[in-house]
Order: C-alpha cells, then sequence, then structure tokens
C-alpha cells in the first residue's frame, strides 16, 4: 500500500491530468490484488455517476454507466454513492442489481463486485472505487482494508483537482444553491431506468410566495428565501437528489423505497420543515411552497411522460389550493387540457376585447326596487353568441389572464356606470368579482382608482366581490393592505358565496367585509324540514349583528323571498327577478324600478320577463308584504 501511496502522491504533486492519476491507482490496485478490475466512478452534484478510469473493464461497459443516475438498485456503485456506505456484491450474476450490466461483463468473466464510496468533506459523495473479482465472494479484511486507502487516495486526488472539477460542474449546478439545476435534472431524466414501474417518482414543487416576497421585501430577501428553501427541501428527501430548476421551481427524483411507499407521508415531511421561519434579508418568512407528484407506472412508463405527469398534478394542486400536494391520477391530464383551452379561448378573447360585462339586479325584497347591480362576465363567440363565465371558469386558473378579464370587466362597469349617471338613472351600487390573481399581479387598489378616475365614475358606488378563498393560508398581508386601502376610498367589501368555503363564520371575525352574500346552495333548499333553514336562519342574525349586510343569491321563487324576509334578510337576486342583462337591458329595468323610482316593483300580474315581455323561466314574484319602514340601503 505504501508503494501505490507514494506513487500515486507523487502524481498529484506533480499536477498530473487526473484520469492519468486515477489510471495509475486502478493498474496499481490490480497488481496487488491479482485476478480483480478496478474502476474509478465521478458523481456529480445531480446524482450522475461517470466513469473516470476502467483500464481493465470492457469499453462498452464503461459507456453503459456514463450519466447514470444513482440509485438504491442500481449496480454495485449506484448503490454505494446512493447509500454513502461500501456495497459487496458476491455474486453479480444472480443480484437483481446487476441485471442491466452483467451481460456486458461476461467476456472478461467477473463474478463479484465491490463498492467503496469516495466523500468529500461535507459527507457528499464524490465517486465510487469499485474492485470487480473473477470469484463468486466477497472481499478479505486485507482486501477492504486496501480498497479504502485508495478510496482516500483518490479522494485527495480528486480535492486536488477540485478546481477543475467545479469549473466543469459549474455548467450543471444552480449558482445561488448549490443544488443541480435544470440542465443536471434533464440529464438526469435521460439515464434514470424506466425498466421497473414504481421503481421511482417524481416530485415537482413550485414556491407560492416568491413573487409576493420580491416585491414586498427586495430580491435580497427572495434569494434568501430560494436558498432556505432548497436546504430544507434537500434535507427532507436525503439521500434522494434534489434541483433547482430555476426561478421559484424544484424537483426531486425520490428513489427510496421508504418515500415510495408512501409519497403523501414524503410531501408532508417537506411542508413540516419549510412551515418555521426563516430569516430573508433582515425579514422573517416562512416558505409556502405546492407540490405535483407523479410515479414510473405502466402509464408513465417514460420519464418524459413521469415528468409530465408530475406537472400536470403540480399545476392542479395550485389551482385546487396552493399549499398542499396533489398526486397524478389518470383523467387528470384531460381536465387540464380542458382548462387549458379554455384559458387560450379566453385570452383570445381579451385580446379581441370580446369579453363584456353582464349586469343581474339586486333587489329589495319587500317592494322589489333594484337598489344595485352584480357585474357578470360574459365572452361573446366568433358567431356574436354570449358564452356564460360557467363555461369559462377554468380560464380564471391562469393568473394574468384572470388579471386581464377583471381589467377589461372594470372599465366596462366603470364606463356603463357613467352612461347610466348620464341617463339619470338611479343605482346605490354595482358589484363586480375579483380574483386572488387580482391582488398578486399588482396593486388592485391603484387599477380600480385609474380605472375609476379616468371615466369620472365614482369609486364609493364599487363593491368588490371576493370569494373565502381569496384568504385562506395567506400569511402575508397583501390581500388585507389592498381591502384596507380600497375600503378607504369608500369601496364596500361583499363576501361571495357565503357558506360553501371553509371556516366561513371564523372568517367574520378576521375579514374585513360590509356584505355576506349567502350562497345559491343554501337558498334553494329553503323548505320546512331542510337544514339549510336552520343554517340560513342562523347566519343572517349573527351577521345582522355584526353590522353587516346580508344578499340573498339565487332566488328563483316568491317563498323563497317572503321566507327570506321573514327572516331578516332584505336584498336578494335571483332568476325570479331577472337573469343577467346588458347595459341596455338594464336601462329600462332603472327607468322602470330603480328604488328612488315610484314605481310597482317587479309586478306578478304581468308574469312575464320585465325587458322581453317574453314568459320567465322563473316563477314571476311579488313584493313581501311587510309593514312600512325606513328604506334600508347598503
Amino acid at each position: 500500500m505504501l508503494l501505490i501511496q507514494n506513487k500515486i502522491l507523487g502524481m498529484i504533486a506533480n499536477g498530473e491530468p487526473l484520469d492519468q492519476t486515477a489510471r495509475q491507482l486502478c493498474l496499481n490496485l490490480e497488481q496487488l490484488l491479482p485476478g480483480v478490475a478496478c474502476s474509478i466512478l465521478t458523481v456529480d452534484r445531480g446524482g450522475l455517476m461517470h466513469p473516470l478510469a476502467a483500464p481493465s473493464l470492457p469499453c462498452t461497459y464503461s459507456a453503459a454507466l456514463e450519466g447514470l443516475m444513482i440509485g438504491p438498485e442500481v449496480g454495485s456503485c449506484g448503490t454505494a454513492a446512493y447509500r454513502r456506505a461500501p456495497v459487496v456484491i458476491e455474486d453479480i450474476e444472480g443480484d437483481p442489481r446487476f441485471s442491466r450490466f452483467y451481460p456486458l461483463l461476461e467476456r472478461p468473466h467477473l463474478r463479484a463486485c465491490w463498492s467503496f464510496p469516495v466523500m468529500d468533506a461535507m459527507g457528499q459523495v464524490m465517486a465510487v472505487l469499485a474492485i470487480y473479482s473473477h470469484e463468486q465472494r466477497g472481499p478479505s479484511q486485507k482486501e477492504r482494508d486496501l480498497a479504502q486507502g485508495c478510496a482516500d487516495l483518490c479522494g485527495t486526488a480528486l480535492r486536488r483537482q477540485e478546481r477543475v472539477i467545479d469549473r466543469e460542474r459549474r455548467a450543471t449546478i444552480d449558482a445561488l444553491t448549490g443544488l443541480p439545476n435544470r440542465q443536471a435534472f434533464s440529464t438526469a431524466l435521460t439515464n434514470i431506468a424506466c425498466e421497473e414501474p414504481g421503481s421511482w417518482a417524481l416530485f415537482v414543487l413550485d414556491l407560492d410566495n416568491l413573487k409576493v416576497v420580491n416585491d414586498t421585501f427586495g430580491h435580497l430577501a427572495g434569494d434568501d428565501l430560494i436558498r432556505a428553501a432548497a436546504r430544507r427541501l434537500s434535507q427532507a428527501m436525503a439521500p434522494d437528489v434534489a434541483f433547482r430548476l430555476g426561478g421559484d421551481e424544484f424537483a426531486v427524483i425520490i428513489q427510496s423505497a421508504s418515500q415510495l411507499a408512501d409519497l403523501d407521508a414524503a410531501a408532508a415531511n417537506i411542508f413540516r420543515l419549510l412551515d418555521s421561519p426563516a430569516v430573508c434579508d433582515g425579514h422573517s418568512v416562512v416558505p409556502q411552497a405546492t407540490i405535483g407528484g407523479a410515479v414510473l407506472s405502466h402509464d408513465q412508463a417514460t420519464a418524459i411522460a413521469v415528468n409530465e405527469a408530475a406537472d400536470f398534478a403540480l399545476y392542479h394542486a395550485k389551482e385546487t389550493g396552493r399549499g398542499g400536494f396533489v398526486r397524478y391520477w389518470p383523467g387528470i391530464g384531460t381536465r387540464i387540457t380542458l382548462r387549458r383551452d379554455a384559458i387560450r379561448d379566453v385570452a383570445e378573447a381579451l385580446a379581441e376585447e370580446r369579453i363584456e360585462a353582464f349586469y343581474q339586479p339586486i333587489v329589495r325584497l319587500d317592494t322589489g326596487k333594484i337598489i344595485g347591480l352584480e357585474a357578470l362576465c360574459r365572452m361573446r363567440a366568433a358567431d356574436g353568441s354570449m358564452i356564460d363565465a360557467r363555461h369559462f371558469q377554468d380560464a380564471t386558473a391562469d393568473a394574468h389572464v384572470a388579471a386581464e378579464m377583471t381589467r377589461q370587466m372594470v372599465d366596462a362597469v366603470a364606463r356603463d356606470m357613467v352612461y347610466w349617471r348620464d341617463l339619470g338613472l338611479s343605482l346605490q351600487h354595482v358589484g363586480v368579482n375579483v380574483s386572488t390573481a387580482d391582488f398578486y399581479t399588482g396593486s388592485l387598489a391603484a387599477k380600480l382608482t385609474e380605472a375609476f378616475e379616468r371615466t369620472g365614475a365614482p369609486l364609493d358606488r364599487l363593491v368588490l366581490e371576493v370569494t373565502e378563498d381569496v384568504y385562506l393560508g395567506r400569511r402575508d398581508q397583501v390581500v388585507p393592505r389592498e381591502i384596507a386601502a380600497l375600503r378607504a376610498a369608500g369601496v364596500k367589501v361583499a363576501l361571495d358565496d357565503f357558506g360553501t368555503g371553509y371556516a366561513s363564520l371564523t372568517h367574520l371575525l378576521h375579514v374585513p367585509v360590509d356584505i355576506i352574500k349567502i350562497d345559491q346552495a343554501f337558498v334553494a333548499r329553503l323548505r320546512p324540514g331542510d337544514p339549510s333553514q336552520i343554517i340560513v336562519d342562523g347566519l343572517i342574525d349573527i351577521v345582522r349583528r355584526l353590522g353587516m349586510e346580508v344578499i340573498a343569491e339565487g332566488i328563483e321563487t316568491s317563498a323563497q323571498a317572503r321566507q327570506l324576509w321573514t327572516m331578516g334578510c332584505k336584498f336578494g337576486q335571483g332568476f325570479a327577478y331577472s337573469r343577467a342583462i346588458d347595459r341596455e337591458a338594464i336601462v329600462t329595468l332603472l327607468r322602470n324600478h330603480a328604488e328612488e323610482n315610484d314605481v310597482t316593483g317587479l309586478h306578478p300580474s304581468r308574469h312575464c320577463d320585465v325587458l322581453s315581455g317574453q314568459p320567465r323561466t322563473g316563477l314571476p314574484i311579488q313584493p313581501v308584504e311587510v309593514t312600512p319602514q325606513r328604506v334600508v340601503s347598503f
């Protein structure tokens, strides 16, 4: 061993090329151990193996190992690198870990393989020294000691060449986090084995709050957030390799048997490690992430297919509720394809200005008089027909499409409010629906203020309608800050579809809103004996005691209107009064049925739609009979 040591250290000191030093080390070891063949493979940060020296092994065998992903069942060397511990295979012919490679070793009649990982100062695997024996046996203690000594020499040579290696690695390492980058990830997917379904899985992960941190605290804080997330992700998934794909995107190739057995638990472990504050340029920030996952299977039998499936799962996870984990399931791709088609169609309609505002009246239940409108989005098709928003709702999953749709809707509403005002029509408020994307794609308060000032529309006549998911899981102050700014400008806020989200009553304690809109699902079940009656009665009482107003959605019968009034609900909307109609049709309604006009409400004796004169699709409705009281507005 001393002779080998002196020879190799001399080559290192003289600056001999790394590959020649490694080759000499293998040859010297083969001389000391007759009947063996030696090899050295380097392992990059992405977990890929690269033959460095193998003077006595077939070239075809070494070529087969180039770029191979390490793993718990990848021959002797790949397994040793993955486990970071020596691996001894005494019978490579009968060992399943060698099933892919054994045919390449038959000619030299190699029967056993002993692999020893070479570690750096941080405990990361740099290389693997392998000894192949012509006999089916394990190494003696002397052979183990000799092999370990040569592995240490190999580590010395590699560290001496660290600058050279670093230059070679730089192309595949992310400079910010030190994780393998997208190029390394692509190479790993190209070379990972896909013969055995279930042998590996893929997580793709997005940080949910990077943009907010960048916009709020600056890019130095954002970089700290990325580094913190990278460290925690690597810790959670070790020994599996984590990659940074760029921006807020990460990926993990999972080969660990324990993590493959329970991907939900693996994802939960990531969330657990992320869920503590990190110091980001002096600010305390909790990293937030969404994860999609997929497993190599009969249906996803290639690395590309697994990657696409994991992307589908992540896409779905972000749209159904950020901050969670979704595992790919058959059919999710079809849904996402339909969603992408909707995004494309709406994007085209936005570019061609085919998005229009229609309006549904909000009325007093005691008089049937119109006190406000809700603006509803419609898309004009190429043939001129109008498409209801529920048919392209999936398009709002794209934040930029959703934000542009809101912008065009707000512009249209502001123009229409001025148009109605110039005609002398009375109107208290118009509601506009906004989504989470509107709060996170620039200042919503600034957008609304600019649109209303440009047209001269009164901003204090606007009602901002938001759903509970705008608030769910948000730890930052973006939404509350924007809501506070809008309310200060006179805008009222309505919590839409109330009762169908999560922890609705809790939201009433923390969410600054002026109006609660009871979801139509409850209104539709208002009949004696149904639990909805008790729930709605309780909600109305609670909201009223909190000093907020209540609007019931989806009223379709006079019985529902009467019952809601007796419960204390003063306002409502639904097909019983009118469907959503365009701004010209609204003119007729406002002239005949606006609050300040001294005319009757939507009169039951007409038995027809007040605009068209055609029979209603819903029942005609009459004002609820009540004793005179003061006029209530919101």
